[in-house]
C-alpha cells in the first residue's frame, strides 16, 4: 500500500505553505504529493490568502522536490481547454523528471465556475466534454515525433497539431478517474484510466466501486492492468485528547471522523487500511486539511506509513 499526501489548499494555503508540506511528504517517505484543483474554498473558513493555480504550483514543486511523484485530485474539465491542459501537464512532467499524474474530473463546485466566469453547463455536457478531453490529451500525447494530430467532436476540434511538447513519460503522465457513478463512471475508467480512485465513501461503498469498475473493465475486453485507490480524510494521535485537538483543529468530530474517513489511533488507521487493501487497493490519499500541522504527517510516516 503507498499513501499519497493530499491537500486542499482552496481553504487557506499559500504556495510556501504547499512547499513545506510537499517537501515534509518527501522527506518523510510518502509517495506522493496530491492537490485539488479548486477556485473557492467551502465550508466555515476564510480561504485566504487566496486560490493558487494546481498547475503553477505543481510546475514550482516540480523543481524543489526530486522523488514524490505529483498531481491533482481532481483537475476540472470545465477550467481549461484540452489543448493548453497538454501542453501544461507534458511541461510540468518534463520540469519533474516524468514524476507527473494527471487526475481528471468533470467539475462540479458551480460556484468557483461563477465566481471566476468559467461556464458551467450541464452534467450531461460536462461529460461529454471529459470524455473528449480524455481522447484529445491521450491522442496528443501519443502521437510520434514528428507526426501531427487532429480530432474533431461535438465541442473541440484541433486540425494537425504539431502535438508538442511530449511529456517524460511515454504516452503521458496516468491518468486518474475518480468517483462513485454507477454508469458513465465505470465506463470511463474502463476505456481512459490508469487508476481509478473512490474519494471519501466507506470501505464498504469502495469496494461495490470497485465492483463495477471491474466488471466494466471485463465488459470492455480491457487488458491492462488498472491501479485502484481510494482517498479518505485523515485525522490521527497518538491518544484519544491529541485526536480530538486535530479533529477540532479542521472543524470535525471524532465520532464521525472514525466512520467517514481515516481515524483514530495510529493501530486503528493501520486496521483501516489493511481493509482498503482487501479490496485490492493498491494506494490510499490521506486527505490532510491542517496543512501547518506538520507533526501530524511525521505521526502518520513513522506510526502508520511504516506498518503498511
Amino acid at each position: 500500500m503507498r499513501l499519497r499526501i493530499f491537500t486542499e489548499p482552496q481553504q487557506g494555503a499559500s504556495y510556501d505553505t504547499q512547499l513545506a508540506v510537499a517537501k515534509a511528504a518527501e522527506d518523510l517517505g510518502f509517495d506522493a504529493f496530491f492537490r485539488s484543483d479548486h477556485f473557492v474554498k467551502m465550508g466555515d473558513v476564510t480561504g485566504e490568502p487566496g486560490p493558487t493555480d494546481s498547475w503553477v504550483t505543481l510546475g514550482a514543486l516540480a523543481r524543489e522536490t526530486r522523488r514524490i511523484r505529483l498531481g491533482t485530485l481532481v483537475t476540472a474539465a470545465t477550467f481549461r481547454y484540452p489543448g493548453p491542459l497538454a501542453i501544461a501537464v507534458a511541461q510540468v512532467d518534463q520540469m519533474s523528471g516524468g514524476r507527473v499524474d494527471l487526475g481528471l474530473g468533470t467539475g462540479w463546485f458551480e460556484q468557483e465556475h461563477t465566481a471566476y466566469g468559467i461556464p458551467f453547463p450541464s452534467l450531461r455536457e460536462r461529460f461529454e466534454r471529459l470524455e473528449e478531453q480524455l481522447e484529445i490529451l491521450t491522442g496528443l500525447w501519443g502521437t510520434p515525433a514528428g507526426e501531427t494530430y487532429s480530432f474533431s467532436g461535438d465541442h473541440y476540434t484541433l486540425a494537425d497539431s504539431p502535438a508538442l511538447p511530449k511529456p517524460v513519460q511515454a504516452g503521458g503522465p496516468p491518468i486518474i478517474i475518480g468517483g462513485f457513478g454507477a454508469k458513465r463512471t465505470p465506463r470511463l475508467a474502463a476505456r481512459h484510466a490508469d487508476e481509478y480512485n473512490v474519494p471519501f465513501h466507506q470501505v464498504s461503498e469502495t469496494g461495490e466501486a470497485f465492483g463495477r469498475v471491474r466488471a466494466a473493465c471485463a465488459e470492455a475486453g480491457r487488458t491492462k492492468p488498472l491501479v485502484y485507490s481510494a482517498a479518505q480524510v485523515v485525522c490521527c494521535g497518538r491518544d484519544e485528547a491529541e485526536l480530538k485537538r486535530r479533529a477540532d483543529a479542521i472543524g470535525r468530530e471524532v465520532s464521525e471522523l472514525r466512520d467517514n474517513g481515516l481515524a483514530g489511533t495510529p493501530g486503528e488507521l493501520v486496521d483501516k487500511i489493511g481493509r482498503f487493501g482487501e479490496l485490492g487497493a493498491e494506494r490510499l490519499y490521506l486527505q490532510v486539511l491542517d496543512m501547518h500541522d506538520l507533526d501530524h504527517l511525521d505521526l502518520l510516516a513513522s506510526e502508520v506509513m511504516s506498518k503498511v
